[in-house]
This record gives structure tokens, C-alpha cells and sequence, in this order.
């Protein structure tokens, strides 16, 4: 296959722990081509299909120049076998945009993963309010009354904004309240914006644990984020230690039932992050994680996705 990469910049990636990396280590170890661009290398004129100036690379299996390329080109979208999708958030309008660009290229013959309209349907952190059979008691709002509402009722929550990642902006506050009124005037910039509230969930010294789903089915290791020292929060952007666990069976129900919901829908890999039994966000731009999970677990997490991908691509309408 010819697979094409929407993400970040190549040289912005660090190869020994980047997800799409491993993707497309693993593309190329089967004989795909692989090619990247970048949200705002996508284009649509009148009358033409929608294009990207692409690169087409090749990995070396060197850490210093890991790929090397040929000259950018123009190239239709729907001439490639599969896209991914997989720019990191914030999900802002020109993320919106490229979706509605990728979803054009579908409507051309792409065939896109995440779907486009899958991933504007499925805002991370608001898609946990789908499964509120599994996630601890949780607010959606601007309103300021409501915040102070909400912690009066539960006295230790979290405040965190819709589009953020890697866990910036996450606030705790205790019964005590302190600076509860200037954390959520700094989220909600005095009302302008909706953040998410949740009751805290203890089990977080344990970790928060991505659960990777694939085609529907959860792979059978997760990886638990434990917060260090002083920090809340486990995101190994912040810090957090990462320990490759086996998937118990409580998450594993949680995660089927999440994936037989999902999975149908377009979302051929998600992220699931829960607290104890709690799940607390649904990721679906750019799932990440496999990497650190083969290699404390050896179960090849990108082997595992590339299947699904081929088999995806085949099964596929044309």
C-alpha cells in the first residue's frame, strides 16, 4: 500500500517513543510506502480534487537522521491506499478544517482512519459523557455557580479545559476551595469557554492507564501513568512514570464495551484513559503509547494496529 501520514512535523518526533513513528516502522517493514504531510500542507481548488504536498520517505533505522526523502509533490489524496490521521490536538477550527478537507478526499475515494467525521464527532474529553455508566460524577459548563455547585456537593474535584493535552491545565481542588474562583475564571476565561469538572478519583496514585483499543478489541497491556513526586497528574508529558500492565478484566469490559460503540463509527484505533474503573477521556486524534507497551511488554502493539489497518483497507467500499 501507499499510506500517507497526516501529523506533525518529521523533525519534531522523537522516534524512540513516537506512536506514529512505530506506524510507520512497522508499514515499512511490510513493504508499504509511506509517505507525511502536515494539516496545512492540505489544499482543495474548484474543479480538483483535494491534494497535499507530500513527502515521500524512508526510514533509515538511524536515531540521528531517521528518514530520509524525495522532493515534496503535489498528489491527489484518494490516489493513496489509506490515510492517517494523526496531527496531535488541540482539536481548535484548523483541526475542524482538515477534517472537513479529509472528509472531502472520502467523498473522492480516500479512505481516511480516524474517519474525519468520527473525529469531530468524538471531542476527547466530552465523549467520556457517552459512557457515563463508567465515569465518576462529571460536570460540562461555563458557569462559574456551577463549578462552586459541583465541588460543594463532591469537596475534591478536577478542572481541567475541553482541548487541552498531555495534561496541561489540570487543576486539583480540595475541600478547602482554595483558588477554586481563579482556576475557573483561568479555565473558562471568564465564561468564554466550557471546561470539564470530575470528582476526584483516589486511585490515581496507581496510575492512569491508557488502554489501547484496536479494530474494536482492547490490546491486552496498558500502560499505567503514576504520577511522581508532589504532581497529580500522570501524563508522562508531565512527568509520569510509565509501567506496562497487564489489561485487568474489570478495564477490559469497560474497554469492549467503549470499542463495540466506537469502532463501528470509524475509529479504527482509540485511546482509553481510566482511574481506577473510571474511564475519564476517550482519545481519538492521536493515540499514543505503543511503543512504551511492546517494549516493557513485547506484544507488538504496531503489528497489532498494521493488521487492523490492511485489513481495514480491504474490506473497504471502493
Amino acid at each position: 500500500m501507499n499510506i500517507l501520514f497526516v501529523a506533525d512535523p518529521l523533525e519534531q518526533f522523537k522516534i524512540y517513543k513516537d506512536t506514529t513513528f512505530s506506524m510507520m516502522r512497522e508499514a515499512q517493514r511490510r513493504g508499504h510506502s509511506v509517505s507525511a504531510c502536515e494539516p496545512t500542507d492540505l489544499g482543495w481548488q474548484t474543479g480538483q480534487p483535494v491534494t497535499a504536498t507530500v513527502r515521500d520517505i524512508t526510514l533509515t533505522g538511524h536515531a540521528d537522521r531517521w528518514f530520509t526523502e524525495t522532493p515534496a509533490r503535489v498528489t491527489p489524496l484518494h490516489t493513496f491506499d489509506a490515510i492517517l490521521m494523526r496531527k496531535d490536538p488541540p482539536f481548535d477550527a484548523e483541526y475542524i478544517y482538515a477534517t472537513h478537507l479529509l472528509g472531502q478526499a472520502e467523498r473522492e475515494g480516500a479512505k481516511v482512519f480516524n474517519k474525519p467525521a468520527a473525529l469531530r464527532d468524538h471531542p476527547e474529553k466530552l465523549a467520556v459523557m457517552e459512557f457515563q455508566q463508567f465515569t465518576s460524577p462529571t460536570l460540562v459548563t461555563r458557569d462559574p455557580a456551577a463549578v462552586r455547585a459541583f465541588h460543594a456537593e463532591h469537596k475534591d474535584i478536577i478542572l481541567k479545559p475541553l482541548d487541552g493535552m498531555g495534561g496541561m491545565g489540570i487543576f486539583r481542588v480540595r475541600e478547602d476551595a482554595l483558588n477554586l474562583g481563579s482556576i475557573t475564571e483561568t479555565l473558562n476565561k471568564d465564561g468564554a469557554e466550557t471546561i470539564m469538572v470530575q470528582r476526584f478519583v483516589p486511585e490515581i496514585s496507581l496510575g492512569d492507564k491508557r488502554i489501547l483499543i484496536i479494530a474494536g478489541e482492547p490490546v491486552p497491556f496498558v500502560l499505567a501513568r503514576i504520577p511522581q513526586g508532589t504532581e497529580v497528574r500522570g501524563n508522562l508529558a508531565a512527568g509520569g512514570k510509565g509501567v506496562a500492565q497487564p489489561l485487568s478484566d474489570s478495564n477490559r469490559k469497560i474497554a469492549e464495551a467503549v470499542g463495540r460503540a466506537l469502532a463501528p463509527r470509524g475509529l479504527l484505533l482509540i485511546g482509553l484513559d481510566v482511574i481506577g474503573d473510571y474511564v475519564t477521556e476517550i482519545n481519538v486524534t492521536s493515540p499514543t503509547c505503543f511503543q512504551e507497551i511492546t517494549d516493557q511488554t513485547g506484544f507488538d502493539v504496531p503489528r497489532r494496529f498494521v493488521d487492523a489497518l490492511e485489513a481495514s483497507v480491504d474490506s473497504a467500499p471502493r
